[in-house]
């Protein structure tokens, strides 16, 4: 009986020992055995081409509000905008809702969808003006630009940084010029053409308003 007990146990071990054997000999899994799953991605290649540039129509939105045509322009693809004061004096839109669309720049049709849409722009009260007064600024270089009609605003921001400049009223009325952008120059001082070497500037000037 007990002889029957070891054969059957003594079997039972060296089935186990197989089983072991066949696993790696001690149930690890060996060095050789992948412990993964393969990676199978595919990397994109290096010289892939990046999408070009679409083109969309612009609407043509002249006569609209500011803010509508900025909103006309998104829906359509277009979102490089800027806009400008078509009086010429350089006053900031702020309040895009208060402002009218003179003209655009480029006008209406195909174009690719990153190109700059500029709005000559008027206040809601204001007439447009027959050409666009505002889509440059001159700049003053080795001589004195002409800045008659122009508003003290651009023409400070036309000449050089250091310059010193004095702003009259033209009236008499010794009045103090606080918003540049509405008062425009009836005389300057050097003239124009005159050679810029570091001299003071003296503008004289009275509101939009007004007659010089």
């Amino acid at each position: 009986m007990h002889t029957r007990v070891r054969a059957t146990f003594g079997a039972a071990c060296l089935a186990a020992l197989a089983s072991l054997s066949a696993c790696g000999g001690n149930g690890t899994t060996t060095d050789d055995e992948p412990t993964g799953t393969p990676d199978t991605t595919t990397s994109a290649p290096a010289d892939r081409p990046t999408p070009t540039t679409e083109s969309a129509l612009l609407p043509d939105m002249t006569g609209n509000g500011l803010q509508s045509a900025q909103d006309q322009a998104q829906d359509a693809g277009f979102y490089n905008l800027t806009s400008h004061d078509a009086l010429g004096r350089g006053r900031e839109q702020f309040d895009d809702r208060n402002w009218k669309v003179c003209s655009q720049t480029p006008d209406s049709g195909q174009h690719l969808t990153n190109t700059k849409i500029d709005f000559a722009t008027v206040q809601l009260e204001e007439t447009c003006p027959a050409t666009d007064q505002g889509a440059e600024t001159e700049t003053a270089g080795a001589t004195m630009p002409d800045f008659k009609g122009k508003s003290v605003k651009v023409a400070r921001e036309a000449l050089p940084p250091n310059a010193s400049i004095v702003v009259n009223d033209a009236s008499g009325e010794g009045r103090v010029i606080v918003i540049e952008s509405n008062w425009k120059v009836c005389s300057q001082e050097p003239a124009a053409g005159t050679k810029l070497e570091g001299q003071p500037v003296t503008l004289n000037a009275v509101k939009f308003e007004e007659s010089c």
